[in-house]
């Protein structure tokens, strides 16, 4: 599916920009009291411990009478959680040694009937921390240096908006679309017991590339378009470049979606947290580079030149 070049040429994306602002706020807000209120359920990547897949031919018994079971003969932190149609069980537990491993998969036997270890992870609470602390700083450094590099790259590009005020703006933009998948998946976390682990965070370094790579080029056209110095505003030289380049942005967010739809409707259970990340940070991305970057660029300079 494409879209028609002159399909929204009467669309004024600059003038309508209180609008996407208001939209990216709500969407902010709505993300920040999910993960204040809900927090991030963490896998053992990041918190430590141990995690059993269990399958059942005959379908899997009830999470309470497993989760008890263990928890009666001595073993700490057991959530006990139904998948596959109920015909798996994901148990996770503090950290076990290779015979608590075994011990417990002969207790499951002999209370629950016969079954299949599927998989099975174990990680100290060391490596745990280390690991999420890691992915944070890299998270972070990333996002500065991404702005660093667009303001240098953007340093000929002086009047009117500083270099400066391109590469913020781009992590602002970047910012955004990170906090809102963050946010998708503390309530998807609380209600449906989906983890953040290390997939979810190489998808929030994928989102990173791919909503600053959208951006950018919106702002490499205003650039090129400043350079002819022409008789027009900034605000319409803005406007100018989104209409130049919207169509290229929807149409290859739109293949990007389809393959990542497909991952995630036919995608096993270790691919699905990571195709939907991308899924709604492609979405996020998309919109942010068209309705709301450029458009911050235009309140920028109307602020400052009011003053």
């Amino acid at each position: 599916m494409k879209l028609n070049a002159n399909a929204m040429t009467n669309f004024n994306f600059v003038e309508l920009r209180k609008w996407w602002f208001g939209l990216s706020a709500v969407l902010i807000l709505a993300s920040i009291a999910a993960l204040l209120i809900f927090g991030l359920r963490f896998s053992i990547d990041f918190v430590g411990g141990s995690l059993m897949q269990l399958g059942f031919a005959t379908g899997a018994p009830i999470t309470q009478e497993v989760s008890a079971t263990l928890t009666e003969i001595g073993f700490e932190g057991v959530t006990v959680q139904s998948v596959d149609a109920n015909q798996g069980l994901l148990i996770r537990t503090a950290s076990l040694t290779e015979e608590q491993h075994q011990s417990a998969l002969t207790i499951m036997r002999v209370k629950f009937g016969e079954f299949t270890e599927l998989r099975f992870d174990s990680i100290g609470p060391v490596i745990g921390d280390e690991l999420r602390r890691s992915a944070l700083i890299g998270l972070i450094t990333t996002l500065v240096l991404i702005g660093l590099y667009i303001n240098w790259a953007f340093r000929k590009v002086s009047d009117p908006v500083e270099s400066w005020k391109y590469g913020l703006i781009t992590m602002a933009c970047a910012a955004h679309d990170i906090i809102i998948p963050l946010g998708v998946f503390a309530v998807l976390g609380h209600y449906y017991h989906w983890e953040v682990g290390t997939a979810f965070i190489a998808a929030m370094l994928t989102i990173l590339g791919y909503s600053i790579s959208d951006t950018v080029v919106v702002f490499d056209r205003t650039r090129e378009n400043l350079s002819h110095k022409p008789d027009e505003s900034f605000a319409q030289t803005v406007e100018k470049s989104i209409q130049q380049t919207y169509i290229r942005s929807i149409n290859t967010s739109v293949t990007v979606i389809l393959a990542l739809s497909a991952i995630l409707v036919f995608g096993g259970d270790s691919t699905r947290a990571f195709a939907l990340a991308l899924l709604i940070g492609v979405l996020v991305g998309t919109y942010s580079s068209i309705f709301f970057a450029s458009p911050a660029l235009v309140e920028w300079e109307l602020r400052r030149s009011s003053r």
